[in-house]
């Protein structure tokens, strides 16, 4: 159904731009830095997920739609730089240190057998609402899988969904290693809350950037 050298060519490309530094890596890199490695690994599954619906979306054809409706792509681009505003000013009024919260969760856990800390899985749809909300992934996406399509194999949409679906995984890859890395960083900070304080700081100026950068619009 695909052509075998066009997917090899996909993966090769989708591996450079998933490593080259970019809103979602910055994200990826900001949550595990502030909450921890599983903080990190849970932001970049959150968005894989994200790019997931993108990729089923492209395959279906719905993200034809910001042609026909650019009002849209702008509705869809000031909700995403509403959103990295919000997370921005969360970040700057956090006093705790990094990876504090998991300490706490993981001792309820040891005292009364349950665990309670939800912060992974708030990290988790942080990360896919945040892609989810970035219309610039569903232009992506509308401009770059249909170059490593072979209309004469038929069956485009499965042969996008197959493209994006791969890219899912190759991202997820390079994200997930980049929040378990960044992880790291809050272990070497919880001795010191002013460090962690500036952490924290770093974390709101990376989302009021991405949001500012959202916000500007394609170049």
């Amino acid at each position: 159904m695909v052509d075998m050298s066009l997917l090899a060519a996909f993966i090769g490309a989708i591996f450079v731009l998933s490593i080259t530094p970019g809103p979602d890596m910055m994200f990826i890199v900001a949550m595990g830095g502030r909450g921890g490695s599983g903080m990190g690994v849970m932001a970049a599954a959150g968005v894989a997920c994200g790019m997931l619906v993108h990729a089923v979306a492209a395959a279906l054809g719905l993200s034809a739609l910001f042609g026909a409706l650019p009002v849209l792509y702008h509705v869809l681009r000031w909700l995403g730089a509403a959103y990295l505003l919000y997370l921005a000013f969360r970040a700057f009024r956090d006093r705790s240190v990094p990876g504090a919260e998991d300490d706490g969760a993981d001792a309820a856990e040891a005292a009364d057998g349950r665990r309670t800390g939800p912060r992974p899985r708030r990290a988790f749809w942080q990360g896919m609402i945040t892609n989810l909300l970035n219309p610039k992934v569903i232009m992506f996406n509308i401009a770059f899988l249909p170059q490593f399509v072979d209309p004469g194999r038929g069956h485009l949409p499965l042969q996008l969904l197959l493209l994006g679906v791969t890219g899912v995984v190759v991202g997820f890859l390079v994200d997930g290693s980049v929040g378990l890395l960044s992880g790291r960083l809050s272990r070497a900070l919880r001795r010191s809350r002013r460090l962690a304080r500036g952490l924290n700081v770093f974390s709101g100026t990376v989302f009021a950037g991405l949001a500012v950068r959202l916000a500007a619009g394609p170049r």
